[in-house]
This record gives structure tokens, C-alpha cells and sequence, in this order.
């Protein structure tokens, strides 16, 4: 167990949702006249609520993407809440939506200070070129994350499909950091 608990923060799900029919954007548009949609810049539509806040993208071939959303839960809800309102407003959706999580983004504090230089030999699958960029990054195989590791001793975990896949991946660099002798607290 670590010495300091980690503080993880999740800042973003992205999910797709694929809805197995094709859907008339012009009709979305004619529906919610506040939507975005500007097919000669992005073929896609913006559906944005105020509740829940995450954006979603829809797509003529009923393919859909949720961004900006701070669980899996809340990504499954705004894309349910918007195939409520496209029902509301009179458009047929047959069937249930299939939904995968892509991407999780999150941050984290590890409390204490990190030899980086060091880190950069002992953890292997990493790449560091301060002159470039001032973080590690590094390659988890298992969960299969990739994290962005800086002296400071905060991080960017990104690439998990499951929230309880941040949290491993987290706890465990921490306790490698840890037993490796990497991080250091004031």
C-alpha cells in the first residue's frame, strides 16, 4: 500500500454508440434548431444538452459519439438522453444502441516528487526527452494505459476502456515508484 494516496481525477470519456439505422440529420436539425450542423465543414451533427454536459456527435449512418463526460455513466446516460429526444421529436429509433467506451482521460496527484532521469531506465517502455517535453511517458502493458508521468509527481493516464482500469493503473505505478525508491515526499 502507498505512502500517500493518490488524488485520480477522471476528466474525460469518450464512448461510441452505433444505432444500427441510418438518421435524417435535416429532420435533427429542423427538430432542435440550437443543434450544429454544417455538413460542407464535418459530416457530423453536435447535439449538445445542458443536461447531461457531455457533446455528442451524430452521424447520418446512426453512429454516434459522447465526449466530455466524467464516467462511463454519464456517457451511457447522454446518449440514451439523446435518443429520448430524437423520439420525442418524432424520429423512429429501432432497437437499443450498441455502446463501447473508447477512451478514458484522467489526471492524478501522487503527492511527492519523482526522479524522472531514473524513472526513464528503471521502468522500462518509456520514452523521455526533456529537451522536448518535461514528462515521462510511459507505456503500461497491463491494464493497457499509457501515462504521462511528471516530476511534480502528477499525471495523465489515457487510453483505459473502464474506470476501475485508471485506478489500477494508477495504484499500481504508484507502489513501482514506491518500491523502486522513484518518488519522494517533502
Amino acid at each position: 500500500m502507498s505512502e500517500v494516496k493518490a488524488q485520480i481525477r477522471i476528466e474525460n470519456v469518450v464512448a461510441s454508440a452505433t444505432l444500427n439505422q441510418r438518421i435524417d440529420l435535416k429532420a435533427v436539425v429542423k427538430s432542435y434548431p440550437g443543434v450544429e450542423y454544417r455538413p460542407e465543414q464535418f459530416p457530423g451533427l453536435v447535439f449538445r444538452l445542458t443536461k447531461p454536459k457531455p457533446a455528442k456527435l451524430i452521424f447520418n449512418s446512426g453512429k454516434m459519439v459522447c465526449t466530455g463526460a466524467k464516467s462511463e455513466r454519464e456517457a451511457r446516460g447522454a446518449v440514451m438522453k439523446v435518443i429520448e429526444e430524437l423520439k420525442r421529436s418524432g424520429i423512429v429509433i429501432v432497437g437499443k444502441p450498441e455502446l463501447k467506451i473508447q477512451n478514458i482521460v484522467a489526471s492524478a496527484n501522487l503527492g511527492g516528487m519523482i526522479d524522472l532521469e531514473q524513472a526513464a531506465f528503471t521502468l522500462g517502455k518509456t520514452m523521455y526527452e526533456p529537451e522536448q517535453f518535461p514528462g515521462l511517458i510511459y507505456r503500461m502493458d497491463d491494464p493497457k494505459v499509457v501515462i504521462l508521468l511528471f516530476a511534480s509527481g502528477k499525471l495523465v493516464c489515457t487510453g483505459a476502456k473502464k474506470e476501475e482500469d485508471v485506478y489500477a493503473a494508477v495504484e499500481k505505478l504508484h507502489r513501482r515508484l514506491e518500491r523502486e525508491e522513484l518518488i519522494y515526499y517533502s
